[in-house]
């Protein structure tokens, strides 16, 4: 038997390149590998089946608002830790840890910009600081862009996107549901619109103050609202809950949301609202 070798190599392999981490994400729905800049130019929404990722207050304001138009107001405005909350660390470390890693102060941002031309007063929540939850900065910034909308007379809008109120202000976070909802009835005497825009999830007192008290109430599809969660809806009426009840087709369905509009068609659905409220 004999024996053959190659003198050279005929295909020469390059250098292993590994991913950037992060490159690649699964869709959380359909399983689709999907890459960053795909998604990125697909407003972070699945291109199989539709699933949309969560997202920040600055790619929403990306997304909704003309180019150079947005000036974020309140920027600076930070909870100063009133009730020297402690849990497995202080509140106060936990906001410095959280600022941080996200560059929010707070878990909104508000500020004033046109859509299609339309000037607004625009207020993006973030999730991903503290889950989005509402505490004093929240419910302060909340009230102050309402009376900002009402001194420019013009619309507001608010995308919300929220665990509920903050714990680690107690009975303070409670209280902005009263403020923030008391706040946009000085909005309504003065013939202005509010549009409330529900991303995945909007849950808690967020739900049971001024995200569902809008003239119009927009749902992105297959999010999450509702206040309390199911285990504990179930144990109180003692029944077995519908499939996906909590979902935004479900309370289209009821009645609680008025559209379902996806991520791609926002900003077409918001102008034509702007250009019928106007007329």
């Amino acid at each position: 038997m004999s024996w053959f070798k190659r003198s050279t190599q005929n295909i020469i392999a390059g250098e292993k390149k590994d991913l950037p981490e992060g490159s690649w994400m699964k869709c959380e729905k359909c399983g689709e590998m999907l890459h960053k800049t795909q998604l990125e130019d697909n407003l972070w929404t699945c291109n199989k089946c539709s699933f949309h990722f969560r997202i920040g207050s600055k790619e929403y304001i990306q997304i909704l608002v003309d180019k150079k138009t947005f000036k974020e107001t309140d920027k600076n405005l930070k909870s100063n830790d009133p009730l020297k909350f402690v849990d497995t660390k202080s509140y106060k470390a936990r906001l410095s840890e959280v600022q941080k890693k996200t560059g929010l102060i707070d878990a909104i941002r508000t500020g004033t910009g046109e859509i299609s031309g339309h000037k607004v007063v625009l207020g993006c929540m973030d999730f991903q600081f503290i889950g989005g939850s509402m505490g004093s900065v929240v419910g302060e910034k909340v009230a102050r862009a309402v009376d900002r909308a009402v001194k420019l007379k013009c619309p507001l809008i608010i995308v919300s996107q929220s665990g509920g109120a903050r714990m680690m202000e107690a009975a303070i976070s409670l209280m902005q549901l009263a403020k923030t909802s008391a706040r946009l009835t000085r909005l309504h005497k003065a013939g202005l619109p509010y549009i409330s825009i529900l991303a995945d999830p909007t849950t808690g007192g967020v739900t049971a103050s001024f995200a569902m008290l809008g003239d119009f109430n927009v749902a992105e599809p297959g999010a999450l609202i509702g206040f309390a969660g199911p285990r504990v809806i179930k144990q109180a009426v003692g029944k077995d809950l519908p499939e996906g009840f909590q979902r935004s087709e479900f309370l289209l369905d009821k009645g609680f949301v008025d559209l379902i509009v996806h991520r791609k068609e926002l900003k077409a659905k918001i102008t034509q609202l702007l250009d019928l409220l106007s007329a």
